[in-house]
């Protein structure tokens, strides 16, 4: 192999480990300091469960809050078999972008958040139009509506942060919102 292929492969690896770099979003722990998102607090209400929390997740000098967390861990859980998971740092913070773009005197409701394996199983054999591997199973995918916001405005808001996936559910009346790549449907 000539030295001038070598070269330009290891050029090519190192443009594209560049370009990778510049299109990664952070991610986030359960205890690091981010200081330049917005405001870390969230309105919430889950339309199952009609428990509501308002709660700051992560301090004005961007460290979390592990106890405000487990809190939307509880409100986000699977309202049909009540099963808790950590959820996805990365997923709140998109939900608290879209939440600080919509309308910070908006609750926003929780259609689902976490779904557990049980009911996600439960949901395909009804015929729910629902994937196998969702990502609500993983922690990293809320549907949401906001009332007082379209849904047409809900989604144009998500879809102009190009974070995470964004979903447009119009007949079931919400937005899923989750933490993989961007993509729209």
């Amino acid at each position: 192999m000539s030295s001038f292929s070598f070269s330009r492969r290891l050029f090519l690896k190192a443009s594209l480990a560049g370009v990778a770099g510049l299109f990664c979003r952070p991610a986030f722990s359960r205890t690091q300091v981010s200081p330049l998102l917005p405001a870390g607090r969230l309105p919430l209400y889950n339309i199952h469960t009609k428990e509501r929390l308002e709660i700051a997740y992560r301090d004005s000098s961007g460290k979390y809050n592990t106890d405000a967390l487990d809190a939307l861990n509880w409100i986000l859980r699977c309202h049909y078999s009540g099963k808790v998971i950590d959820m996805d740092i990365s997923m709140i913070e998109f939900l608290n972008y879209v939440h600080k773009n919509v309308g910070r005197d908006k609750e926003i409701h929780i259609v689902s958040g976490f779904r557990s394996q049980e009911y996600n199983s439960l949901l395909l054999l009804q015929g729910r139009k629902v994937k196998r591997n969702s990502l609500h199973i993983q922690g990293k995918a809320i549907d949401i509506m906001v009332p007082g916001v379209s849904l047409s405005a809900l989604r144009k808001v998500a879809v102009s942060l190009r974070y995470g996936g964004v979903g447009y559910y119009r007949q079931a009346d919400f937005v899923h919102l989750d933490s993989g790549r961007f993509r729209i449907w």
